[in-house]
Protein backbone atom coordinates (compact mmCIF):
# COMPACT_ATOMS: atom_id res chain seq x y z
CA UNK A 1 0.00 0.00 0.00
CA UNK A 2 1.40 3.22 -0.87
CA UNK A 3 1.98 5.71 2.17
CA UNK A 4 1.34 9.37 1.53
CA UNK A 5 3.80 11.57 2.62
CA UNK A 6 1.81 14.12 4.63
CA UNK A 7 3.12 17.79 3.92
CA UNK A 8 4.60 19.65 6.76
CA UNK A 9 2.06 22.53 8.11
CA UNK A 10 3.15 26.10 7.37
CA UNK A 11 2.69 28.85 10.18
CA UNK A 12 -0.47 30.07 7.89
CA UNK A 13 -2.33 26.71 8.00
CA UNK A 14 -4.17 27.42 10.83
CA UNK A 15 -5.19 31.07 9.70
CA UNK A 16 -6.06 31.69 5.84
CA UNK A 17 -3.25 34.82 4.90
CA UNK A 18 -5.45 38.19 5.38
CA UNK A 19 -3.90 41.75 5.42
CA UNK A 20 -4.84 41.52 9.39
CA UNK A 21 -2.68 38.58 10.06
CA UNK A 22 0.15 39.88 7.87
CA UNK A 23 -0.02 43.23 9.94
CA UNK A 24 -0.53 41.55 13.10
CA UNK A 25 2.44 39.52 12.43
CA UNK A 26 4.51 42.36 11.23
CA UNK A 27 3.65 44.64 14.80
CA UNK A 28 4.61 41.16 16.18
CA UNK A 29 8.45 41.22 14.45
CA UNK A 30 8.56 45.16 15.67
CA UNK A 31 8.15 44.42 19.21
CA UNK A 32 11.07 42.23 19.13
CA UNK A 33 13.42 44.10 16.29
CA UNK A 34 12.72 46.90 15.98
CA UNK A 35 10.71 48.21 12.38
CA UNK A 36 14.54 48.70 10.69
CA UNK A 37 15.01 45.07 11.22
CA UNK A 38 11.24 44.79 9.32
CA UNK A 39 10.83 43.56 5.83
CA UNK A 40 8.55 41.90 3.26
CA UNK A 41 10.95 39.23 2.82
CA UNK A 42 11.42 38.28 6.78
CA UNK A 43 7.39 38.74 7.17
CA UNK A 44 7.08 36.52 3.89
CA UNK A 45 9.60 33.28 6.28
CA UNK A 46 7.64 33.77 9.35
CA UNK A 47 4.28 33.40 7.97
CA UNK A 48 5.65 30.34 5.62
CA UNK A 49 4.69 31.80 2.12
CA UNK A 50 6.09 33.35 -0.45
CA UNK A 51 6.78 37.43 -0.64
CA UNK A 52 4.86 38.19 -3.74
CA UNK A 53 1.76 36.30 -2.07
CA UNK A 54 2.12 39.05 0.41
CA UNK A 55 1.34 42.11 -1.87
CA UNK A 56 -1.88 40.78 -2.83
CA UNK A 57 -3.13 42.47 0.65
CA UNK A 58 -0.34 45.19 1.33
CA UNK A 59 1.43 47.32 -1.28
CA UNK A 60 4.91 47.07 0.26
CA UNK A 61 6.29 48.80 3.15
CA UNK A 62 4.86 51.81 3.25
CA UNK A 63 1.38 50.22 3.21
CA UNK A 64 2.33 47.80 5.78
CA UNK A 65 4.19 50.29 8.69
CA UNK A 66 0.54 52.04 7.97
CA UNK A 67 -1.79 49.41 8.49
CA UNK A 68 0.76 48.50 12.00
CA UNK A 69 0.03 52.44 12.91
CA UNK A 70 -3.53 51.69 12.02
CA UNK A 71 -3.92 48.45 13.99
CA UNK A 72 -2.66 50.87 16.98
CA UNK A 73 -4.60 53.58 16.96
CA UNK A 74 -7.72 51.49 16.39
CA UNK A 75 -6.97 50.60 20.12
CA UNK A 76 -6.86 53.76 21.12
CA UNK A 77 -10.19 54.64 18.78
CA UNK A 78 -11.89 52.11 20.88
CA UNK A 79 -10.44 52.93 24.35
CA UNK A 80 -11.80 56.46 24.35
CA UNK A 81 -15.40 57.41 25.31
CA UNK A 82 -15.95 61.05 25.92
CA UNK A 83 -18.66 59.61 27.77
CA UNK A 84 -17.59 57.85 30.48
CA UNK A 85 -15.69 61.19 31.80
CA UNK A 86 -17.73 63.39 34.17
CA UNK A 87 -14.88 65.53 34.21
CA UNK A 88 -12.52 67.04 31.06
CA UNK A 89 -9.15 66.43 33.32
CA UNK A 90 -10.56 62.65 33.58
CA UNK A 91 -11.30 62.30 29.69
CA UNK A 92 -7.47 63.64 29.32
CA UNK A 93 -6.21 61.31 32.02
CA UNK A 94 -7.61 58.36 30.25
CA UNK A 95 -6.78 59.48 26.85
CA UNK A 96 -3.29 60.35 28.43
CA UNK A 97 -2.57 56.85 30.06
CA UNK A 98 -4.41 54.92 26.93
CA UNK A 99 -1.81 56.26 24.93
CA UNK A 100 0.93 55.73 27.34
CA UNK A 101 0.00 51.58 27.79
CA UNK A 102 0.37 51.75 23.90
CA UNK A 103 3.77 53.05 24.11
CA UNK A 104 4.91 51.11 27.22
CA UNK A 105 3.24 47.80 25.36
CA UNK A 106 4.99 48.47 21.97
CA UNK A 107 7.92 50.41 22.45
CA UNK A 108 9.77 49.45 19.63
CA UNK A 109 6.36 50.48 17.57
CA UNK A 110 5.64 53.76 18.87
CA UNK A 111 7.85 55.88 17.22
CA UNK A 112 6.03 55.15 13.96
CA UNK A 113 2.77 56.48 15.50
CA UNK A 114 4.72 59.71 16.86
CA UNK A 115 6.84 60.12 13.48
CA UNK A 116 4.84 59.43 10.53
CA UNK A 117 2.98 61.30 8.42
CA UNK A 118 -0.45 61.99 10.00
CA UNK A 119 -3.54 61.33 8.47
CA UNK A 120 -4.08 65.10 7.68
CA UNK A 121 -1.83 68.03 7.60
CA UNK A 122 -3.51 69.78 10.16
CA UNK A 123 -3.31 66.60 12.72
CA UNK A 124 -0.34 65.94 15.22
CA UNK A 125 1.38 62.85 16.14
CA UNK A 126 0.67 60.61 18.45
CA UNK A 127 -2.96 61.92 18.37
CA UNK A 128 -2.86 61.15 14.39
CA UNK A 129 -6.58 59.47 13.89
CA UNK A 130 -8.88 61.61 12.85
CA UNK A 131 -11.64 59.66 15.05
CA UNK A 132 -9.49 60.52 17.72
CA UNK A 133 -8.88 64.23 17.53
CA UNK A 134 -12.80 64.45 16.91
CA UNK A 135 -13.21 62.22 19.72
CA UNK A 136 -11.01 64.85 21.98
CA UNK A 137 -12.22 68.37 20.42
CA UNK A 138 -15.90 66.53 21.09
CA UNK A 139 -15.15 66.08 24.90
CA UNK A 140 -13.43 69.59 25.75
CA UNK A 141 -15.73 71.22 23.83
CA UNK A 142 -18.35 69.07 25.45
CA UNK A 143 -16.89 70.58 28.88
CA UNK A 144 -17.68 74.17 28.03
CA UNK A 145 -13.99 74.60 26.25
CA UNK A 146 -14.80 77.27 23.48
CA UNK A 147 -13.17 76.41 19.79
CA UNK A 148 -9.79 77.78 20.74
CA UNK A 149 -8.97 76.76 24.07
CA UNK A 150 -10.51 73.16 22.88
CA UNK A 151 -7.91 73.21 19.94
CA UNK A 152 -4.86 75.05 22.36
CA UNK A 153 -5.44 71.92 24.62
CA UNK A 154 -4.92 69.55 21.84
CA UNK A 155 -1.96 71.10 20.74
CA UNK A 156 -0.50 71.14 24.26
CA UNK A 157 -1.65 67.80 24.98
CA UNK A 158 -0.03 66.09 21.79
CA UNK A 159 3.12 67.91 22.11
CA UNK A 160 3.31 66.59 25.71
CA UNK A 161 2.63 63.20 24.64
CA UNK A 162 4.63 63.26 22.06
CA UNK A 163 7.87 64.02 23.85
CA UNK A 164 7.61 62.31 26.90
CA UNK A 165 6.81 58.99 25.42
CA UNK A 166 8.66 59.00 22.62
CA UNK A 167 11.77 59.49 25.54
CA UNK A 168 9.88 56.69 27.25
CA UNK A 169 9.96 54.41 24.21
CA UNK A 170 13.86 55.37 24.05
CA UNK A 171 14.68 53.91 27.61
CA UNK A 172 13.19 50.97 26.21
CA UNK A 173 15.28 50.44 23.35
CA UNK A 174 13.32 51.71 20.53
CA UNK A 175 14.91 53.49 17.60
CA UNK A 176 13.39 56.94 17.06
CA UNK A 177 15.09 57.57 13.94
CA UNK A 178 13.18 57.17 10.43
CA UNK A 179 13.39 53.85 8.69
CA UNK A 180 16.22 53.37 6.41
CA UNK A 181 14.71 51.27 3.47
CA UNK A 182 12.68 53.37 1.43
CA UNK A 183 9.37 53.18 2.21
CA UNK A 184 7.89 53.42 -1.68
CA UNK A 185 8.21 49.71 -1.68
CA UNK A 186 5.68 48.26 -3.87
CA UNK A 187 4.44 51.67 -5.26
CA UNK A 188 2.67 51.97 -1.82
CA UNK A 189 -0.06 53.95 -0.95
CA UNK A 190 -1.63 54.52 2.26
CA UNK A 191 -4.99 52.57 1.83
CA UNK A 192 -7.30 52.12 4.48
CA UNK A 193 -5.65 54.81 6.02
CA UNK A 194 -7.69 58.29 7.81
CA UNK A 195 -6.39 60.14 4.89
CA UNK A 196 -8.68 58.46 3.20
CA UNK A 197 -11.69 59.38 5.23
CA UNK A 198 -14.32 61.55 4.42
CA UNK A 199 -14.41 63.67 7.42
CA UNK A 200 -18.23 64.15 6.92
CA UNK A 201 -17.44 61.51 10.24
CA UNK A 202 -15.76 63.70 12.12
CA UNK A 203 -17.55 66.68 11.93
CA UNK A 204 -15.99 68.80 14.71
CA UNK A 205 -12.18 68.07 13.09
CA UNK A 206 -13.85 69.36 9.86
CA UNK A 207 -15.25 72.51 11.75
CA UNK A 208 -12.23 73.14 13.29
CA UNK A 209 -9.93 72.52 10.37
CA UNK A 210 -8.92 76.36 10.09
CA UNK A 211 -7.63 76.40 13.79
CA UNK A 212 -5.76 73.21 13.75
CA UNK A 213 -4.35 74.20 10.47
CA UNK A 214 -2.60 77.55 11.86
CA UNK A 215 1.20 77.10 12.47
CA UNK A 216 2.17 78.41 15.83
CA UNK A 217 4.77 76.69 16.95
CA UNK A 218 6.89 79.42 17.67
CA UNK A 219 4.35 80.80 20.50
CA UNK A 220 3.88 77.05 21.83
CA UNK A 221 7.38 76.53 22.75
CA UNK A 222 7.64 79.98 24.34
CA UNK A 223 4.75 78.86 26.42
CA UNK A 224 5.69 75.10 27.14
CA UNK A 225 9.53 76.95 27.76
CA UNK A 226 7.37 79.26 30.23
CA UNK A 227 5.54 76.57 32.23
CA UNK A 228 8.55 74.54 33.21
CA UNK A 229 10.51 77.70 34.01
CA UNK A 230 7.67 78.68 36.36
CA UNK A 231 7.83 75.02 37.46
CA UNK A 232 11.49 74.84 38.58
CA UNK A 233 11.00 78.23 39.73
CA UNK A 234 8.27 77.33 42.43
CA UNK A 235 10.03 73.94 43.03
CA UNK A 236 12.99 76.01 43.95
CA UNK A 237 11.33 78.34 46.37
CA UNK A 238 9.70 75.56 48.50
Amino acid sequence: MEQRVKKKPTPTSARRLSRELIVETALAQIDRSGAQGLSMRSLAQELGVEAMSLYRYVHGKEDLLEGVVALLMGDLTSSLDEELAEHWQGFLQTAAHQVRRIAIEHPKAFPLVATRHPAAPWLRPPLRSVEVVNTFLSALLGHGFTDAQAVDAYRSFSSFLLGQLLLESAVRGAETGPVEEPLDEGGATIPEGDGQLSLGVAPEVLRLRPLLSEDRSDEEFEVSLEVLLDRLSQQLSQ
